[in-house]
């Protein structure tokens, strides 16, 4: 069995995931809009090319998601995405790239389990925590 994270939003699905695969040292695999599929007789033509569904490998997982329809979406919440790290210098780059124009809600800082913990809302409303074990 596998868990991967499927995360949805609210029309910017695209920047979303090429901001991740920059920060995050990623690969989108595949990304695929409404537009030429089976769905887009059912889609409004302003949404044709919003992304229907998107997977990106990173470090050997996989993070996927797409766009929801205005109607069907619901901001993130209840959840975060968690990343673990060994190297508190690539823990400290990646939780600066994803809190860049977002929300820090717990900076990031050594606790009594890790070398390095934050939390925060990145610039397209997914909560991240960004955890580096400690040595």
């Amino acid at each position: 069995m596998q868990l991967n994270p499927y995360l949805l939003f609210d029309g910017n699905c695209e920047a979303a995931f090429k901001f991740y695969e920059q920060c995050l040292g990623g690969k989108i695999e595949m990304m695929q809009t409404h537009a030429g599929t089976p769905a887009e007789t059912q889609t409004p033509p302003e949404w044709r090319n919003k992304i229907l569904h998107v997977s990106m490998k990173v470090a050997g997982t996989l993070l996927m998601g797409s766009d929801a329809p205005p109607e069907h979406y619901q901001k993130p919440q209840g959840f975060s995405v968690s990343i673990n790290l060994k190297d508190p210098a690539e823990a400290e780059r990646i939780f600066h790239a994803l809190a860049e124009n977002g929300i820090v809600r717990m900076p990031l800082q050594e606790t009594f389990w890790a070398a390095r913990f934050g939390m925060l809302v990145d610039r397209f409303g997914i909560p991240w925590m960004i955890n580096c074990e400690k040595a």
